[in-house]
């Protein structure tokens, strides 16, 4: 046995047996600086701008970046020592890199902080930077790597992807047999975590922000104005607003105000070594080394290694009794016993990659708790439900995201929206249907899935379904491949006898490629239906009803009877959200957003009714309706089969809306489809939703009825050119550039939010504008988010894709420069690392059922 494993079996047999080990960070000493446990030291302010809860390096980054804004009175608060919890335990991996799009922001403004941070405050911070190298051993890796590549390039983060020659210069101890490529970026590395929390703590004083440790909060109490009172066993601070950043209390936080967040402790280990000899001899030092088939990191600590894995979801652990029974008292710079079975897979591929590690002997096993939400993202933001109460939680890589986390939230708070989009991070993602049976299920699947294939349409199958069930769940599951959307489900698409079934990811066209054709012709040719149910519902009603939305919503508000498609826009101009919106009686309106911006919408409408002091009353009926969705040329025929209503053209006019019985079921019947083609949306109550859809299915034989998925409607929207929330619209673009031109009215009365500041944009002119593009393609299409190149240079990016079955061809949308978005304009779109050509085209490429029958009416009469 090697001398690895004698070590650990020393270890074991040593006082790492203990369940907890009070040591500290890098120095393993207890003192932060901050005066002696239990003494405050100082008198507590009695208000505060901002009271910040917690003082790891995320509450403590917040902190000192709104002192350092000019925000006067904040005040952070921390139980016991800073640092206490995760942060001094933390292995300290800084890097650039990260999966998503809005993401990469906060890791690069994170490092490019602590790169100027030691000159600021005179505090060294530890900050070394030797690159990091993201290994690939299989084909399928080095597709994921070429798909992150073509999703970076637009990004001014540094990234490359490297050969094995490169990969062996850079890290010359690695066994290159298995290695096929890596992807490397320079300026990756670690940080001393301890160090990090106190530059940023000498700072924020140096602003003018008041710390106090060892002053718990044990009571916080809304007040009718919005604000807080904090409680602490030195005195109450009256604060305009609180923001929760204490790690794994966050759910004991929660508790206090009556939220359940959904987070829970995960036992994470790693392993330094003393001085191996190899390592010593170097001149430069090493990078680190992420092996994403091992499933571990590996950077070099002084003269040794320090390497951590993440172990499958059968072998982690949780620490759910934290949920049931609290943290324990007294907890905060402890550690958990550690388990070498449950990492030896890991530590024997380690030993495999880097052989040096087989005779290095080990000095130190770290076992402490990190914090896990059910999608391994932090919740940042404001929390609906509850006025002025933040959330900065659920960090589990809380050293690399907490410059730019506290930078981020610093920004919103200071200027009333988010400086950009972060919606995959809003805290309201997450509602009732998040128990603690779903949270500890999803954790362990994210935890086991740190370094799986990060394929595009990615689905993870633990914890579901939850409570979210449409009223036809059930007849369609066995139907389909199910999509997760907001604690739904909802179908994908279907299969038929000879489909090859089953989840089968790919870079690639895969099994989803000729089910999803079938669907559009369906829709195209004859009559289909969609379960809608998953959209987001409210009811706004009232005296001030008008007045309200007229405020919130960027069009003129649609007559009784009618609907309409409306943008809520930030102060900035910015698309916060798209809603369709219906007046289904005098001064009552139904408004209906996408599932994943539910209460991310809610949370800003109640906003400005606080704000405001609206006389209306908003209710969110997500639950209670039903939606099914019928569209195609043959739709008509059906509906008309099961109501004595008229639903002909003239009758049923195209976004009119109207209270209808369907098979004797009370129906609010909405002409308007997000196909393009002819259709309805039908509401009704949950429990009669199976009722309605049999007697579709069942009216609807002769027409050939069938179901038809998101995937589909999704290819049928694009080439028709209509835009997406979250894609062509966001926190990021203003509605101008995006061509949302014909929904916004900017001569109507009413001073809407954003108002002003379009009307600035407008007389400035625009940079880019969103383009509509055809793609030359062979089986891969685009799917948003992939770097566009003109003339060897970056100008722009997509922002959805997909292949159009009507016209047999790849489409994208994509923001370019104005000068290059003119029809015949060619571009080039990066797909797993090829260039392919994209021509500019008018759009829509297919016309709308109502433009067609516009034209064909006119044509008649001509």
């Amino acid at each position: 046995m090697s001398r690895i494993l004698n070590a650990f079996n020393a270890l074991m047999r040593r006082d790492f047996r203990r369940k907890t080990l009070r040591v500290s960070a890098r120095s393993f000493a207890t003192d932060d600086g901050d005066g002696a446990a239990g003494d405050l030291g100082r008198r507590l302010k009695d208000s505060a701008e901002t009271v910040v809860i917690g003082g790891g390096c995320v509450g403590v980054s917040l902190a000192y970046h709104l002192a350092k804004a000019g925000q006067k009175d904040v005040v952070l608060l921390e139980k016991s020592e800073l640092t206490a919890g995760s942060t001094w335990h933390a292995a300290g991996l800084t890097t650039y890199y990260h999966p998503g799009i809005n993401l990469k922001k906060i890791h690069y403004y994170s490092i490019k902080l602590f790169e100027q941070l030691e000159a600021e405050t005179g505090q060294a911070v530890g900050f070394h930077q030797p690159g990091s190298i993201r290994i690939a051993s299989t084909p399928v890796r080095v597709d994921e790597l070429k798909y992150q590549m073509s999703r970076t390039h637009w990004h001014p983060t540094p990234q490359f992807l490297i050969g094995p020659e490169k990969i062996q210069q850079l890290f010359p101890l690695l066994n290159m047999n298995k290695v096929l490529a890596g992807l490397y970026n320079p300026g990756d590395g670690h940080i001393d975590p301890y160090s990090l929390t106190m530059a940023l703590a000498a700072g924020a004083r140096m602003h003018g922000a008041q710390i106090y440790p060892h002053a718990p909060v044990t009571g916080l109490t809304p007040t009718a104005d919005g604000r807080w009172d904090v409680q602490t066993p030195h005195g109450t601070i009256r604060a305009n607003r609180i923001v929760n950043a204490t790690g794994f209390w966050a759910r004991e936080l929660g508790h206090m105000i009556g939220f359940q967040h959904p987070t829970v402790p995960v036992h994470h280990q790693y392993v330094v070594t003393a001085t191996v000899p190899e390592v010593k001899a170097l001149e430069t030092e090493l990078p680190v080394i992420r092996d994403l088939e091992g499933s571990y990191y590996l950077r070099q600590e002084r003269d040794g290694l320090l390497f951590g894995p993440y172990e499958s979801e059968k072998k982690m652990m949780l620490q759910d009794s934290w949920i049931r029974d609290g943290v324990p008292p007294g907890f905060g710079k402890e550690l958990f016993e550690s388990d070498l079975d449950r990492i030896m897979d890991h530590v024997e591929m380690a030993m495999e990659m880097v052989p040096v590690l087989k005779n290095a002997d080990i000095i130190n096993i770290v076992s402490g708790p990190i914090t896990y939400t059910p999608d391994l993202l932090p919740m940042i933001g404001p929390h609906q439900g509850a006025r002025n109460y933040w959330t900065a939680i659920g960090f589990g890589y809380g050293i690399i995201h907490s410059g730019g986390v506290g930078k981020f939230l610093s920004d919103w708070i200071m200027s009333g929206e988010p400086p950009y989009d972060l919606i995959e991070c809003d805290p309201n993602r997450y509602g009732h249907w998040t128990t603690v049976p779903y949270v500890c299920a999803k954790a362990r699947e994210s935890y086991g899935f740190n370094n799986v294939v990060g394929f595009p349409k990615e689905e993870r199958f633990a914890g579901r379904p939850t409570s979210r069930v449409s009223g036809v769940y059930e007849l369609l599951k066995d139907k389909c491949s199910m999509g997760f959307h907001a604690g739904w489900e909802q179908p994908h698409y279907f299969h038929k006898p000879g489909d090859d079934t089953g989840y089968k990811p790919s870079f690639r066209r895969t099994n989803w490629f000729r089910p999803v054709g079938r669907e559009c012709k369906l829709v195209m040719e004859g009559v289909g239906v969609i379960d809608l149910s998953p959209f987001g519902k409210f009811m706004v009603k009232g005296e001030d009803s008008h007045r309200l939305l007229d405020r919130l919503f960027a069009n003129t508000l649609p007559k009784v009877g009618q609907t309409n498609i409306s943008h809520m826009l930030t102060p900035r101009g910015r698309v916060y959200a798209e809603v369709t919106l219906t007046q289904i009686a005098p001064g009552e309106f139904l408004l209906i957003t996408g599932s994943g911006s539910e209460l991310h919408d809610l949370r800003w409408i109640e906003r400005e009714v606080s704000d405001g002091d609206y006389h209306v009353s908003v209710s969110n009926v997500t639950d209670e309706i039903g939606v099914l969705g019928i569209a195609g040329p043959k739709s008509r025929t059906v509906l008309q089969k099961l109501t004595d209503e008229d639903m002909s053209d003239a009758a049923f006019r195209f976004l009119h809306c109207r209270s209808i019985q369907l098979a004797g079921v009370p129906v609010r019947a909405i002409r308007i489809s997000y196909t393009g083609e002819l259709g309805w949306e039908l509401y009704m109550d949950m429990k009669n939703m199976s009722a309605v859809y049999q007697a579709l299915m069942e009216a609807g034989q002769d027409e050939d009825i069938d179901n038809f998925g998101t995937y589909s409607m999704s290819s049928l929207r694009l080439e028709k050119g209509f835009r997406a929330w979250g894609a062509e619209m966001n926190c990021d673009t203003n509605p101008l550039e995006a061509g949302l031109d014909y929904f916004i009215k900017l001569n109507k009365p009413a001073d809407f939010v954003g108002k002003q500041a379009l009307l600035e944009i407008k007389a400035q002119g625009l940079s880019r504008r969103l383009a509509f593009l055809t793609l030359d393609t062979d089986d891969i299409d685009p799917e948003g988010n992939e770097t566009v190149w003109h003339n060897g240079q970056v100008v722009g990016n997509t922002t959805s894709g997909s292949y159009s079955y009507t016209t047999q061809q790849s489409l994208a949308f994509a923001y370019l420069p104005v000068h290059l978005i003119h029809v015949g304009q060619q571009v080039e779109v990066e797909l797993l690392g090829k260039k392919y050509l994209a021509t500019v085209t008018q759009e829509p490429l297919v016309l709308t059922e109502p433009t067609r029958t516009r034209l064909q009416k006119k044509s008649k009469r001509s």
